[in-house]
């Protein structure tokens, strides 16, 4: 909701809700409160009106009374019905005074039941926007006029029955109706409940728990076992598994030690972990999603908008064939009360709630599900696209292969037989005084082996072949590549790597004793996601600024067929033009600047989440973890998505296409004849079933 002061000096464009008018936003979506479509209105509200309380609103609770209010001042109407005469034999005593009170009964149940939709449909036509609520009004202002007309002209025909069950059950309908709404939409509520109430900070030497809104960065939080995190943090002391599933999607608990992040709202295991506060508030990864999310249910899909359009059609289809009813009933001879009944029923029956609710409510709880899955939808245009991709064209490094080096074999030299621990451990204890990645890599595989590395003097950089340094036993230690072996022209030992591979070797006072093979490490769950997105029937490419021999090998090992090597950073949105001029729609994976372009160009652009803010910005759905199985969910989602729009326009549509001629009479002379509440019955039951049909996608497993 917006802060009232922005818009407090310029008359500007806001939107609110027709039922809640508390709700004010500066941007078209849906209320949160019971997913109508928000009205646009030009107003200078006051400080005071902006800040409007905002249980004056029409909730939930306020449907709930006036519908039991509404409900006992209609059991006297009921009993003193024609009906009560026909169905049950039954005469009730009569007294003077009957018809004033049964005016009055119907008066009250006007004014106080139907307030509601009243004041909501005034919002609309201010707006411009007739929909729901205009027919309500109008519905249930016909059968109400026509009644004290009645009353006063001394006619026996008055409507105090049909407006006054048409009201209780329009309320009922409506307190029903948002109740399932309430429970589509919660999933989004359940982000913002993730954080904890306080948080334990340290301080001096003993610890006190504070509100979280009087965290501030730098604090040090003591998290204990099962507690929640309060704050996105890095980790000062202790080691524990954390639950990151509520914020990444990633089911398995993920090990936090010293100088590793963790997520607010996220849930510790078994230890304990003290963490330095580095974000709160707004800065939160968490309200990063949750905005994220917003942002995505106030924009539309092209089927939200065909949807919308419908509805505002229908309202003036409605309005039309409840005139047509009445003058073709007068015509005809049914007598006047007969055709205003029939409008009033056809008015009812028309309401476009469902064709309106049917596509944004499927929308909010997908955008919903796709964050508590690893995933963010930036636009809506965006995951519905998803559904229609024929390839996924990745970028390789820091996608497909995790962009850093890592050890693939230790191969010694059979002249010497050294063991391969030895041949690591001299690597790297020269490397461990170089910051290139080669040299990074073999370091962090000895530690990963628990190997302890000699202590060197004299470290020499060599420059195009490697480094040299000195053992205390005076033994000269070389490490370097291929042209490293042009200060050994004795040496014989040669290793050739795998394509893609880089070779490393090792020498001993001028002998060759081995050599270390690396290469980028090609992530376990690339391999997955590609034989998953296969099985699906879309295709895979890559592309990468790598050589012609590592992108083979990359693609041969993933089994991908069409690949792209040596592409300049600039040369990356010419490939995804390729593609498309094949037909084929494309979605673009990538994580860094240089793929911006490319993301813009695609059908599709999917940025990781760990990578550059200019391709999050290029992107329209962005990965939390740098995880491409969650491509395959993508597409997933999508499908189900749209499959659940269109069994809810399908319903809606179809509803109206047989209801209308149903309430204005066509088979009356079968004995066919629906009145004004069963109208209301039918109106408020297919609203609640296409809330329910959306709710089912909260069940289906990506």
């Amino acid at each position: 909701m917006i802060n009232p002061t922005d818009y407090m000096e310029n008359k500007k464009t806001i939107y609110t809700c027709p039922m809640h008018p508390e709700i004010k936003k500066d941007a078209p979506g849906m209320c949160p409160e019971c997913s109508m479509n928000l009205v646009p209105i030009k107003e200078k509200p006051s400080a005071a009106k902006a800040m409007e309380d905002k249980h004056k609103g029409h909730h939930v609770n306020i449907f709930k009374r006036k519908f039991w209010i509404s409900l006992v001042l209609s059991i006297p109407l009921v009993l003193y019905s024609d009906m009560m005469t026909t169905i049950f034999r039954w005469n009730p005593p009569t007294f003077r005074g009957l018809i004033t009170l049964e005016l009055v009964i119907a008066s009250v149940v006007f004014f106080y039941g139907g307030s509601v939709f009243l004041t909501s449909a005034v919002r609309e036509l201010k707006a411009r926007l007739p929909g729901m609520m205009t027919l309500i009004s109008l519905a249930i202002t016909t059968a109400y006029v026509w009644s004290v007309y009645g009353t006063f002209a001394g006619r026996n025909d008055m409507l105090f029955l049909e407006l006054a069950t048409l009201i209780t059950i329009m309320l009922l309908g409506h307190w029903l109706e948002m109740r399932a709404v309430l429970g589509a939409k919660g999933a989004l509520h359940e982000l913002s409940k993730l954080l904890p109430d306080t948080a334990e900070i340290i301080h001096g030497d003993h610890t006190m728990a504070i509100p979280l809104s009087e965290l501030k960065e730098n604090n040090i939080v003591l998290v204990k076992p099962g507690g929640k995190i309060a704050a996105d943090g890095e980790v000062t002391e202790g080691e524990s598994s954390v639950n990151e599933s509520m914020a990444t999607g990633e089911s398995k608990p993920v090990l936090k030690h010293r100088g590793n992040n963790v997520i607010a709202g996220t849930v510790n295991g078994d230890g304990i972990l003290k963490i330095k506060v580095t974000k709160i508030g707004e800065h939160t990864f968490l309200a990063g999603v949750m905005r994220l999310v917003q942002e995505a249910q106030s924009s539309k899909s092209r089927l939200q908008i065909l949807s919308d359009r419908a509805a505002l059609y229908l309202t003036f289809v409605a309005v039309g064939a409840g005139f047509i009813t009445v003058i073709s009933w007068i015509a005809a001879g049914g007598g006047t009360a007969f055709a205003i009944e029939r409008l009033v029923a056809v008015l009812v029956i028309a309401c476009p709630h469902a064709l309106g609710l049917a596509v944004p409510l499927v929308a909010s709880i997908s955008t919903t599900k796709a964050a508590k899955n690893g995933f963010l939808v930036k636009q809506r245009l965006a995951l519905e696209a998803a559904r229609n991709i024929d390839v996924i064209l990745f970028d390789k490094t820091g996608t497909l292969t995790k962009g850093e080096y890592g050890v693939v074999a230790v191969i010694p030299n059979d002249e010497f037989k050294m063991a391969n621990n030895e041949i690591l451990r001299l690597g790297a204890s020269v490397d461990a005084n170089s910051e290139h990645p080669v040299s990074k890599a073999i370091v962090n595989e000895a530690r990963k082996e628990n190997t302890a590395l000699y202590e060197i003097k004299n470290f020499k950089r060599l420059p195009g072949r490697g480094a040299t340094a000195e053992m205390f036993d005076g033994k000269v230690i070389s490490v370097g590549g291929e042209n490293l072996l042009s200060d050994f022209p004795d040496n014989d030992f040669r290793v050739s790597g795998k394509s893609g591979e880089t070779v490393i070797y090792v020498a001993v006072d001028k002998t060759v004793v081995g050599a270390v093979t690396l290469a980028d490490i090609i992530r376990d769950e690339s391999r997955e996601a590609i034989k998953t997105l296969k099985e699906m029937g879309v295709d895979v490419a890559m592309i990468t600024g790598d050589s012609e021999e590592v992108a083979k090998w990359v693609s041969d090992e993933l089994g991908i067929r069409e690949y792209f090597a040596r592409v300049l950073p600039s040369e990356k949105q010419e490939k995804v033009k390729l593609l498309q001029s094949k037909g084929k729609r494309v979605a673009m994976v990538g994580d860094g600047i240089n793929d911006a372009p490319a993301l813009t160009m695609a059908d599709l652009g999917i940025a990781i989440g760990a990578g550059t803010n200019v391709a999050i910005e290029s992107a329209g759905i962005i990965l939390v973890r740098n995880d491409p199985r969650d491509i395959p969910k993508i597409i997933r989602l999508s499908r189900f998505t749209y499959a659940k729009m269109i069994q809810n326009l399908w319903w809606a549509a179809g509803y109206n296409i047989v209801a209308i001629p149903l309430a204005g009479g066509i088979l009356s002379s079968e004995g066919i004849l629906l009145s004004p509440a069963v109208g209301a019955v039918f109106m408020s039951l297919s609203t609640v079933i296409v809330s329910l049909n959306a709710i089912f996608l909260k069940k289906k497993k990506l």
